[in-house]
């Protein structure tokens, strides 16, 4: 079991516990400046919080393509370590389903830019109930769970923290070198929410799947329209 103190990261992160909120430390590191790499965790809490900071050289809605691949690292990740049981799939707007409930959820923020530019920066963000607060209950409320809840209570946050990180960064090198074609395939195998009813982007209708920028296609009474994947990007709070 890792601790704040033994973490280990690949040689191109640079790894911090974080004083505070990893995602808000590391959107604020970046606005300074900060360099790609720069990864920050909650040492402290019992659950999975982790912000990568990235510095795309690629369109805004190439870089929203890491909403999706930071999904799929994280559900490699739990492969790895928790029981082979254990389902987790992904859903379009960056929830993390565990055996059909919602436990986490990957954001992105990144500042504005002109048209399709590259943004400066873009923070990857993970979080993921590890253990169950008050008021979650599996029977009580059947719609959101945590990790010990679903078998997972031997899996450590901060295990968790380093095989995310690991994954996410194998899976980025990936996706540079090839497109984003396997991380498609890959996020579809996991995909949660395809066939159902969806409102999602004000279009209202029924989710068919991906094209091939990872965007949603929604099967509306006008026809087929696609929700884009860059309208996910949050912008700075501050």
């Amino acid at each position: 079991m890792s601790t704040a103190e033994t973490l280990s990261f690949p040689p191109l992160l640079d790894g911090h516990a974080a004083a505070g909120s990893p995602l808000e430390e590391a959107v604020s590191a970046a606005a300074r400046g900060a360099e790609a790499g720069l990864l920050l965790y909650d040492a402290v809490a019992a659950d999975v919080d982790v912000a990568l900071v990235l510095v795309p050289e690629v369109s805004r809605r190439s870089a929203a393509q890491m909403i999706p691949l930071a999904g799929v690292a994280f559900q490699n990740a739990l492969g790895a370590l928790g029981p082979s049981e254990v389902a987790v799939h992904l859903a379009w707007d960056g929830r993390i389903m565990v055996n059909g409930a919602e436990c986490g959820r990957v954001r992105a923020v990144a500042p504005s830019s002109e048209g399709d530019a590259a943004p400066d920066w873009l923070v990857l963000s993970l979080s993921v109930r590890a253990t169950s607060p008050e008021g979650v209950d599996g029977g009580k409320t059947p719609d959101i769970t945590a990790l010990d809840a679903e078998g997972c209570g031997d899996v450590a946050p901060l295990d968790l923290v380093e095989a995310w990180a690991r994954h996410a960064l194998n899976w980025i090198r990936r996706w540079e070198e090839d497109g984003a074609a396997e991380l498609h395939r890959e996020w579809t195998n996991l995909a949660h929410g395809i066939g159902d009813p969806v409102n999602i982007g004000g279009v209202e209708g029924t989710a068919l799947g991906l094209d091939e920028d990872m965007n949603l296609l929604v099967k509306t009474p006008e026809g087929t329209r696609a929700v884009p994947l860059v309208a996910q990007l949050e912008a700075p709070t501050s």
